[in-house]
């Protein structure tokens, strides 16, 4: 069982995260004011001292403690590292992200220390509403403090017990003329960034309290993904299946990792990621003669790609760029976000590349790296890579940078990807399949046609339709520049098989057996539309599959059983294709075409 202690952003990053477990967890805030979403998670509320919360912990059975909570939540910060020692439990500080501390804001350890820094004039004081009894001895000195509260009733009484009179306050987010502006480290969660531009566009001074320290007791991560990884690893039993990297993470990592020994000299066994994000992840790595390296961790993902080992080559260069090396394939066909004969390294990786190194490099990034995976083009074969037109090895890929496993995310942006190279590649026709028996089938029917014509929609078929309108929407470029959009006359097939199609029927867009089950009463249903007698509606019942009705129904009543269906099938999908010309097909098991 998991506590997390929170009432932020953070807070309800982590909730999302641990909710993709499944899993009972605890969620404690202190007012019980913050309306989140829990479905697995079990809401708690009151503050807790240490003896209060080694009772909760042992009445339920807590194996992980998860602190969540704002930066300057000292006290409790101490009470979650006190606790975790004294139950020898693991704990998780899910920490914000801080940008860099800017030399032009004075950072002070404490509010005395502003004591003899602000001598006059008017301050305003964005540091909450319990910081107010700690400023009143600057009003003493004859500096006139201004507090920037939110603006409701418990906020307004508690500054008021503090002395604060009505013409001291101003409400969030609204701004005081004021000389000076007080802040707390607050992350960029916390709005740092945009009160630091408003006091510099206001020509203010700027003082800021720095965060407290984190007791190291503590286990740091500043993002969701990070927090499901330590989980998976501090307590493995919480998730059933445990996520992974992509391979533009394991490139990215190689990269910096082989940057870190040209710039620095130094050979870590691991390094700091960012992702697309913004989070840091720790990533292993290793060195060799004129590379790193990072082996690919899929996770419980079944990813042909697991294990393999992807390299970087980091020189000096005047000017930045990616290559690709051995077993990296290359674009043959447009369609992707680089034009034909690109190394087929993706948008998010490359700049995952790219911003990583920027952090690292001393000469502005005038820098050459190429990546390379010595497995990649015996494994490639494997990948949709063949039918997308890439040749030569695997695709970088990753738009977020984690694997989750089974991911239908990393599914939907895989029929994404082939859409696109489907409607660039000039192919009068997309034909959506859900798989290589029914692909074999409908390749025979249109023999014409070109291999990329050929998209696999699994069981996503709502989504696939609505990404077909979304391409057909979109300017036509083959070669990345902005052109007329593409005349609306692509043609578009759903080739379906009986199982999915009585589910489609029905409307369900998604026919995955997870998610939805045949119902034999809508069965029975086009039955009857279809005019089938009595007899042949009572074998309905005693059928485990959908593809059994193919020899149950009458041969001379097939056909009109198959327009039922399809006109069902057509009721949900026209409104996701409006501006597509659709033909639904539906396939039996020997493959004719209905």
């Amino acid at each position: 069982m998991v506590l997390v202690f929170g009432g932020t952003t953070e807070g309800r990053k982590a909730i999302e995260a641990l909710e993709e477990a499944g899993s009972t967890f605890y969620y404690s805030t202190k007012t019980g004011e913050q309306d989140v979403p829990l479905h697995h998670g079990v809401a708690v509320s009151g503050a807790m001292d240490a003896t209060a919360m080694m009772t909760f912990c042992q009445e339920h059975s807590i194996k992980l403690l998860v602190d969540a909570a704002h930066p300057f939540a000292e006290v409790l910060h101490q009470t979650v590292a006190e606790v975790a020692e004294r139950l020898h439990l693991p704990a998780i500080r899910f920490e914000r992200i801080f940008p860099p501390r800017e030399v032009d804001i004075t950072w002070i350890d404490d509010y005395s220390d502003l004591y003899s820094k602000v001598l006059g004039g008017t301050l305003l004081a964005t540091t909450g509403v319990q910081s107010i009894s700690k400023l009143k001895p600057l009003e003493a000195q004859g500096v006139r403090v201004l507090y920037r509260i939110l603006n409701r009733e418990s906020s307004i009484n508690l500054a008021h017990q503090q002395g604060a009179t009505d013409e001291q306050l101003c409400f969030y987010p609204n701004t005081a003329d004021a000389d000076a502006i007080l802040m707390k480290e607050s992350g960029l969660s916390g709005g740092f960034l945009e009160k630091v531009e408003e006091a510099r566009k206001l020509g203010m001074q700027m003082y800021a309290i720095k965060r407290p320290e984190t007791p190291k007791v503590f286990h740091c991560v500043n993002g969701e993904h990070g927090l499901r990884r330590m989980v998976e690893k501090l307590l493995p039993e919480f998730y059933p299946l445990h996520s992974g990297l992509t391979t533009g993470t394991c490139a990215t990592a190689a990269a910096v990792a082989a940057t870190t020994r040209l710039l620095k000299g130094e050979m870590p066994n691991e390094v700091p990621v960012i992702l697309p994000n913004g989070e840091t992840i720790p990533v292993p790595v290793g060195f060799a003669n004129g590379y790193a390296y990072c082996i690919k961790e899929a996770g419980d993902d079944p990813d042909v790609t697991d294990g393999i080992e992807i390299r970087a080559k980091v020189e000096a260069s005047d000017h930045f760029e990616i290559c690709a090396g051995v077993g990296v394939g290359r674009f043959t066909l447009p369609g992707f976000d680089f034009p034909p004969d690109s190394p087929a390294i993706n948008k998010a990786p490359r700049q995952m590349i790219r911003q990583n190194l920027e952090k690292l490099s001393t000469v502005n990034c005038q820098l050459s790296i190429t990546i390379s995976v010595p497995q990649g083009k015996a494994i490639a074969h494997r990948t949709f890579n063949p039918r997308l037109g890439i040749e030569g090895g695997i695709s970088i890929i990753g738009v977020s940078g984690i694997v989750k496993p089974f991911s239908e995310e990393a599914f939907i942006e895989s029929i994404r990807k082939c859409i696109n190279v489907a409607i660039a590649s000039g192919t009068d026709r997309i034909v959506l399949h859900s798989g290589m028996k029914s692909a074999g089938f409908l390749q025979k029917y249109y023999p014409n046609l070109p291999p990329q014509a050929f998209v696999e929609y699994g069981n996503a078929i709502g989504e696939t339709l609505k990404m077909v309108e979304d391409g057909l929407k979109k300017p036509f470029s083959p070669n990345s520049s902005p052109l007329d959009p593409r005349p609306l006359t692509l043609q578009t097939t759903l080739g379906i098989m009986l199982g999915k199609a009585v589910k489609l029927a029905e409307g369900h867009l998604d026919t995955h057996s997870k998610k939805q089950t045949m119902n034999k009463a809508f069965i029975v249903q086009m039955l009857e539309e279809s005019g089938c007698d009595t007899k042949v509606i009572e074998q309905v019942a005693s059928i485990t599959l959908a593809r059994e009705l193919w020899g149950i129904i009458p041969s001379e009543q097939i056909e009109t059983f198959c327009l039922t269906v399809i006109r069902h099938c057509m009721e949900h999908c026209i409104p996701l294709l409006p501006h597509g010309d659709l033909t639904i097909l539906l396939i039996d098991d020997d493959g004719g075409i209905h």
